[in-house]
């Protein structure tokens, strides 16, 4: 049987930090209604005490959300933690996500604090939480840089003092995936009471890696984990939800499962790009313009012959209507054919060849063709 990895969706908060992507209320009511659609089991709804706004939003979609966890970020504060715990007084499952630095950079530079210190704040963070909640998240800010005995010793405390999940983000997009496997590894077997919480994994793509940390993670131990629609999020952005959901879709053979419905992905990553202003790259995977589109006469033509030549998944699957045949002068015959099939044209092969000639004219001066441009083809 195999085993249940919670998505935990951060669009809301990590992805709404984006310069320009800045959501009102209203907004991020349509958003939480629509991950929640597609199946999501957490949602970080926002960061209370950061504004007014914030702490309405996080406020009305704890009222709105019917099934998934609803949850609220707060430093290691009990302003920050009273803030989420009354923004959170109407959601049927509460989360408060309280946390600190743990890498030495950050505990020097940013805390101007030490070790002991740290582990003594993370704690009494996760008591104060518990006060309000059940559930307590625990982040160990970029702890993919932490001093790695540091780290377990961190991890125990707090799951010591209640903690039901453990965050332990790669904050800097820093690590390579095999040593994200190490630590996720060396946790498991130094920290003795660590299967009494969860372990998640958070990592950012600074260096294009998020993704793949985020897959070695969980196949290290980890059953939770932080993700965008997107990818969006702080500087190059977070793990993508899209790519982790079909990834474990796609690799049965992993282990592995989700709640998400991937139906819902594309119509999703719809709503995101569009009321956040930021587009979606042509190339992302599973939802880009591009990711189920063909282009080049080999791959067309081997794509026409059977999907599977050259798509490891149907874009129905992803709620994308259909793959694309696009014409531009690297398509081949068959390309042309096809599309022209399509607008009702047949030709027998002399009079399909005179036509790809001058096809190949008219799309090195246009670049892509679309169905005007083969009908004045043929006249």
């Amino acid at each position: 049987m195999s085993q249940r990895i919670q998505i935990f969706d951060t669009t809301l908060r990590d992805g709404e930090q984006v310069p320009g992507c800045q959501l009102n209320t209203e907004e991020k009511l349509q958003v939480a209604e629509q991950l929640e659609l597609l199946g999501v089991d957490i949602i970080e709804a926002g960061f209370p005490i950061s504004s007014p706004g914030d702490f309405r939003s996080v406020e009305e979609i704890a009222k709105l959300v019917k099934n998934a966890t609803v949850c609220g970020l707060t430093r290691a504060k009990k302003e920050d933690i009273d803030a989420a715990a009354a923004a959170l007084k109407h959601a049927k499952r509460p989360r408060i996500h309280t946390g600190i630095g743990s890498s030495d950079v950050h505990i020097q530079y940013k805390f101007n604090s030490t070790r002991e210190k740290i582990i003594e704040q993370g704690v009494w963070a996760v008591k104060y939480a518990k006060s309000f909640v059940e559930d307590v998240e625990f982040f160990a800010e970029d702890a993919g840089r932490a001093d790695l005995a540091f780290l377990a010793q961190l991890t125990e405390a707090v799951i010591a003092a209640g903690a039901t999940v453990v965050n332990l983000p790669d904050t800097t997009g820093y690590l390579l995936p095999n040593q994200m496997h190490e630590r996720i590894s060396y946790l498991f077997e130094n920290v003795s009471n660590i299967h009494q919480a969860t372990i998640s994994m958070h990592n950012h793509n600074d260096l294009g890696l998020a993704t793949a940390n985020t897959i070695a993670g969980i196949q290290a131990g980890a059953r939770q984990v932080e993700v965008t629609i997107n990818g969006i999020g702080e500087r190059a952005g977070n793990t993508s939800l899209e790519e982790v959901a079909m990834i474990l879709n796609v690799h049965k053979g992993l282990g592995f499962e989700t709640g998400i419905n991937p139906k819902f992905l594309y119509p999703t990553s719809l709503m995101v790009s569009n009321l956040m202003g930021m587009p979606v790259q042509a190339n992302k995977a599973v939802v880009g313009a591009n990711a189920f589109a063909h282009s080049s006469g080999i791959h067309q033509d081997g794509f026409l012959k059977h999907a599977q030549n050259y798509e490891i998944m149907n874009p129905e699957d992803v709620g994308v209507p259909s793959s694309a045949i696009v014409l531009t002068s690297r398509s081949g015959r068959a390309a042309l054919r096809h599309r022209l099939q399509l607008l009702g044209f047949e030709f027998e092969k002399p009079e399909l060849d005179k036509l790809y000639t001058r096809f190949l004219l008219m799309a090195d001066e246009r670049k892509q063709l679309n169905d005007e441009d083969l009908k004045e083809l043929v006249g």
